[in-house]
């Protein structure tokens, strides 16, 4: 018998650390190459991990709901000679080319870090070369500033410069406990001075008030996905200047031609569903909007080249936004099958942090549940997101071509978009959903 490590993979050049948040074989088990053995949760997305052999799960060496660095040792397997000579070697998540020291299981995420100390090379990982750039900044600098989006959020947050930081983690990056250590430890009022640029991201610590709870409740712990969109959710509320357009919308014509070709296109395996119109209307006039499709920065606005448009997905363990790369360029069948992927891949836990990353603007499509509109929240940094209320056939005042008025049955919708007034004002929003509705109620049956 040979053994196979199985470590934790990096899901993302940023990404320093993973909880693994569930096992999927026990010891003793037999597991089949490519097979999931477990499930992880990082700051961008959770992810089935499969197994690199085929071989029998023989130890478990980190616990479900610990949080340990990329290449930490997760558990072995024990294989036959044969398959373990061609299980391909885990990729180095690091610049080292050799595999790091197994990493000690870590303790949960909630307790507290010791203090931390300067990182030590795994043998067979060289040190990195302390150089010296253009701006004075070493190698050993720049990656412990390469630390997670979580932790940058709270360097910003607590106004910590990350470079002042002994960094405990894979290649001396500094993990969350290394920075809530050093918050934790640093003097009242005395927060560590921002590099020349940067600003926090926030202005106050996001903090959720403990509430007792009465005999008989049930207190679950959030999960890591629960915990970074409460954050978010709160960060983006305090951050951008939120403002909601209101626009009813005839989708008549669109339910006639998804009723003509939801055949032909499920015979292609793509589901034609009203969200797939309503991306493309979006595509197709954000180009013309390009304040809609922008992001702030400090006191600048970014105008953003491309047009990604993220797809908010509901999930039984949270809510994610894969994004739909590119959008602008695809057809209305490619839009359809890449909201089918993205959105199945989300809740089969298939998605890589690129899938989430890069988003210009966000629909969100509440509707499939059933409320009439509602108000979504900005998904930071972009300065607008799209709500879909529900669609449905309701009597409505239509104008006949001899100019009599008449009630008819029409199929209708609302749309409603937030927007960040500090850079986006009502008149250029309103042109938007303007633009996307006569795109939706005139939709041109050439482009199916």
């Amino acid at each position: 018998m040979a053994r196979i490590d199985v470590l934790m993979p990096q899901m993302g050049e940023s990404i320093a650390e993973g909880t693994l948040s569930k096992w999927l074989k026990k010891v003793g088990d037999a597991v089949k190459r490519d097979e999931p053995l477990f499930e992880i949760s990082t700051d961008k997305v959770d992810a089935e991990i499969p197994s690199p052999s085929a071989g029998v799960l023989a130890e478990i060496k980190v616990q479900e709901g610990q949080t340990v660095p990329v290449q930490t040792l997760v558990a072995v397997l024990e294989t036959e000679k044969g398959a373990a000579a061609s299980a391909p070697a885990p990729a180095p998540a690091g610049p080292a080319a050799g595999k790091p020291e197994p990493a000690p299981a870590a303790k949960p995420a909630p307790a507290p870090a010791p203090a931390p100390v300067a990182p030590r090379p795994a043998p067979s990982q060289p040190a990195p070369v302390a150089t010296m750039g253009g701006n004075g900044e070493t190698a050993e600098d720049r990656l412990r500033r390469k630390s997670t989006p979580l932790v940058r959020k709270i360097a910003a947050e607590h106004q910590v410069d990350i470079s002042q930081i002994p960094g405990t983690g894979f290649a001396g990056r500094v993990t969350k406990q290394d920075i809530l250590g050093f918050i934790e430890r640093a003097p009242a009022g005395a927060p560590a001075p921002l590099t020349p640029g940067t600003r926090p991201l926030t202005p106050a610590v996001i903090e959720h008030p403990a509430t007792e709870p009465w005999p008989g409740d049930r207190v679950e712990p959030w999960s890591k996905i629960r915990r970074i969109t409460a954050d978010h959710m709160i960060m983006s509320r305090r951050v951008s200047a939120h403002v909601a357009s209101f626009f009813e919308v005839d989708y008549t014509q669109v339910a006639r031609l998804r009723t003509r070709h939801k055949a032909s296109y499920a015979d292609r395996g793509v589901n034609l569903t009203f969200l797939a119109f309503i991306a493309r209307a979006c595509a197709a006039n954000l180009r013309k909007h390009p304040i809609i499709n922008a992001a702030v920065s400090g006191e600048s606005t970014i105008y953003r080249r491309d047009i990604n448009i993220g797809i908010a997905v509901a999930l039984d363990w949270g809510l994610i936004v894969p994004v739909v790369k590119h959008a602008d360029e695809l057809s209305l069948l490619g839009l359809a099958r890449g909201i089918n992927d993205l959105g199945e891949r989300a809740r089969t836990k298939k998605l890589s942090p690129d899938d989430i990353q890069r988003g210009t603007f966000t629909i969100t499509n509440p509707g499939g549940f059933g409320p009439y509109a509602g108000i979504p929240i900005i998904n930071q940094p972009q300065v607008a997101i799209l709500g879909v209320g529900t669609i449905e056939k309701r009597p409505k005042v239509i104008t006949q071509d001899d100019g009599a008025d008449a009630i008819a049955i029409r199929t209708m919708g609302m749309l409603t978009m937030s927007y960040d007034h500090r850079v986006v004002d009502g008149a250029d929003a309103d042109k938007f959903l303007a633009d996307v509705k006569a795109t939706l109620q005139n939709f041109p049956e050439q482009e199916l």
